[in-house]
């Protein structure tokens, strides 16, 4: 690896000095691109006002694409080719270098200064290796100190004399300290993540993977990098990350800008569901029942209940003349509408247009002419209207949806044979309740409402959804999140031993076939990059209890990390594990079972040591955050204390579950990780 060179070194003469003088001329072009765009006067350009809006909007995201973060590389390799792309080799055709880096950027001649990560060429920036050089002769790295280049390290690929060896600099930016949001891993991607991240937008893809091996990460980068190679297509369709609560969302919100995309809307499953307010919470079991499957055969029946076969015929009147349509007739319409099995409103929306259309038929008989403007009329007249509101009634899915779990004998007319009656009585509500407004809805109950919604009207597709933490998601909540793409792909990303509630994965296969993607590829990523070799150990006790048959995660670290057990006599133990790892630098994390948390952060307030809560973003004054077990998934931290693993474990309804937490709690730390306690740790431990 380089060392830094020295001030009166011709620039010539410094490999160095020759890269920083590089990344000054990109950074220069990267600044002229957006004047650029800052100068375009589109007053000649716009025929009216919507499209200048729609212009203006348009140019402003292209300006904030091409900001220059001072802090983030503008490149981090370079790749030195043995032959032009496309050259026939026995020409002996040189060879031409290229920077990557997170975006486009090029000079006035519009020659390239840096590619972007995403382009074929530089694909082998990733996949390349001594086995495989792919017609790369020189790879080199560049290590960074906040946005000034340091150092760099050269590997040369295709001379056979020069053994493999594991980058310095590769291990330095994975173990580089963690202080605000989550980063990129742009300059770090590894040849089994790449291969997932390139992967095509036509398919889904399920990333099974343990703590620490990149899998959000991996997921954000694809987002990335279908925008790039499908960005047309994705601009009409829309793309959507889901997460599992607010502060996860937070602590990833700026990796897709990072990477110059600033379109991607992201969420989580309750803001997918939200037709009514959540308020109210449910019992385990009422959940894992409202969150089963065969609910939603509950409902499609109950929906379909509302349509009547009708008793009497229908009389239409236009000017002089009776047109009389017979009860049979109109039953045979509204047996195929049913047959065909489409939306409950798409179908109540053709059903006048049938009518109408069998009224021609009988006006054309007797010798009358009319057109499609007599179709509209007839289909608006108000004994058709009044016909299709008896047979085929307006359905409101809250509405539905509240009767089902108020009346215990609509309830059972519509989930017999789907329910035990254990089952409905679980979910049936202990009082009456007045209006959709004054309900207590819960999260399970709003995902029910979206689902009969679903059922009356088709809900919008888009081209690429994201799923991160799918392994917490009901069947029901993965319906929800399927029929959001149903004509375009996922992104499904997971860990089976980390499932923490009631109702969490068994399996992937069984998750991808709520989601309607029973056809994705199950991809899995064992080597870990964040969690130390001596933490990922400890915390793997617990996989043979929770997640059987899953493969532990092997560190690739080369820095074993720190690990310690201590036995604590009270919370001033506590605060004092947190003080001596809040010297080192970096984030901290106290991570405690949720009950504790109130005098843990008395503790910390005694001893004048100032907290963050999960998702506000870590500062050089403040670097140490206060994190209820619940919240802890997804998120990472230089060096934690695990506070009393035995309450962490108490603190969920079921010993497994109980465990699960336990292990997430375990796996968040990125260099050191000490556990207190009091009480005896738990024996899946010893």
């Amino acid at each position: 690896m380089s060392t830094p060179s020295t001030p009166s070194t011709p620039v010539d003469d410094d490999p160095l000095a020759r890269e920083r003088a590089h990344l000054a001329s990109s950074r220069g072009a990267l600044r002229a691109m957006r004047e650029d765009v800052e100068a375009l006067d589109i007053s000649d350009v716009t025929a009216n006002w919507v499209n200048a809006q729609i212009l203006e909007r348009q140019i402003g995201e292209r300006i904030k694409a091409l900001a220059d973060l001072s802090h983030t590389p503008l490149f981090f390799g370079r790749l030195d080719y043995l032959h032009a792309p496309g050259a026939d080799r026995a020409e002996g055709a040189e060879g031409e270098q290229f920077y990557i880096g997170r975006r486009h950027v090029h000079d006035g001649d519009g020659d390239p200064m840096v590619i972007d990560w995403r382009a074929p060429v530089s694909q082998p920036f990733y996949r390349a290796s001594k086995k495989d050089p792919m017609d790369v002769g020189l790879r080199r790295r560049f290590g960074y100190t906040g946005g000034d280049l340091t150092a760099y390290e050269d590997e040369h690929l295709s001379d056979p004399a020069e053994t493999a060896r594991t980058s310095k600099l590769l291990q330095r930016e994975i173990e580089r300290p963690r202080v605000g949001p989550m980063r990129d891993i742009v300059a770090t991607i590894q040849p089994e993540q790449d291969e997932i991240v390139r992967s095509g937008l036509g398919g889904t893809v399920c990333v099974q993977g343990g703590p620490g091996t990149g899998k959000t990460a991996v997921g954000l980068h694809r987002v990335a990098y279908l925008l790039y190679a499908h960005r047309e297509r994705l601009a009409r369709t829309g793309t959507l990350v889901i997460g599992p609560n607010r502060s996860f969302l937070h602590y990833i919100e700026q990796v897709l800008p990072a990477l110059g995309e600033l379109t991607v809307r992201q969420g989580t499953v309750d803001d997918l569901v939200a037709h009514v307010e959540v308020r109210g919470t449910d019992e385990a079991a009422a959940a894992i029942v409202k969150g089963d499957a065969r609910m939603a055969k509950v409902l499609r029946r109950a929906v379909r209940s509302h349509v009547t076969m009708p008793g009497e015929p229908l009389v239409v009147v236009r000017g002089s003349r009776r047109w009389r349509l017979p009860a049979y007739e109109l039953e045979e319409m509204v047996r195929e509408l049913l047959d065909r099995d489409i939306r409950y409103g798409a179908a109540r929306e053709a059903l006048p247009q049938r009518i109408a259309h069998a009224i021609l038929v009988q006006m054309e008989r007797s010798g009358e002419a009319p057109d499609d403007r007599v179709q509209d009329a007839v289909a608006r007249n108000s004994a058709v209207k009044a016909a299709v509101k008896a047979v085929w009634p307006v359905v409101d899915p809250a509405k539905l949806v509240l009767r089902l779990l108020t009346d215990g004998g609509f309830l059972a007319e519509h989930a017999a044979g789907v329910l035990s009656e254990d089952e409905q009585k679980t979910i049936l509500w202990a009082k009456p309740v007045r209006s959709v407004k004054s309900a207590r809805w819960s999260v399970a109950d709003a995902v029910l409402i979206d689902e009969a919604t679903d059922i009356v009207e088709r809900t919008h597709s888009l081209g690429h959804v994201v799923l991160d933490e799918a392994q917490d998601l009901s069947p029901m909540q993965y319906r929800a999140v399927g029929r959001r793409c149903t004509t375009g792909s996922a992104t499904v990303l997971g860990d089976l031993a980390q499932g923490t509630t009631p109702w969490a994965t068994r399996s992937w296969e069984e998750a991808l076939g709520h989601l309607g993607k029973a056809d994705a590829v199950i991809e899995e990523l064992t080597a870990g990059f964040r969690v130390p070799t001596d933490v990922i150990t400890y915390a793997s006790r617990l996989l043979p209890h929770i997640a059987p048959g899953l493969t532990p995660v092997a560190s690739v670290r080369e820095n074993p990390g720190f690990f310690d057990l201590r036995p604590a006599a009270g919370d001033a133990d506590v605060v004092a594990a947190c003080e001596e790892l809040l010297r080192n630098e970096g984030s901290t994390g106290l991570i405690a079972a949720d009950a504790r948390i109130p005098a843990l952060a008395e503790a910390l307030a005694a001893a004048g040591i100032g907290h963050l809560s999960p998702g506000e973003e870590t500062t050089a004054e403040t670097r140490l955050t206060l994190v209820p077990a619940s919240l802890a998934k997804g998120l990472e931290y230089d060096y934690v204390v695990l506070d009393e693993p035995r309450a962490v474990v108490d603190g969920e309804p079921d010993e497994r579950t109980g465990l699960r937490r336990l292990y997430v709690a375990l796996t968040r730390a990125v260099s050191g990780l000490i556990v207190t306690h009091a009480a005896a740790l738990p024996p899946q431990l010893a």
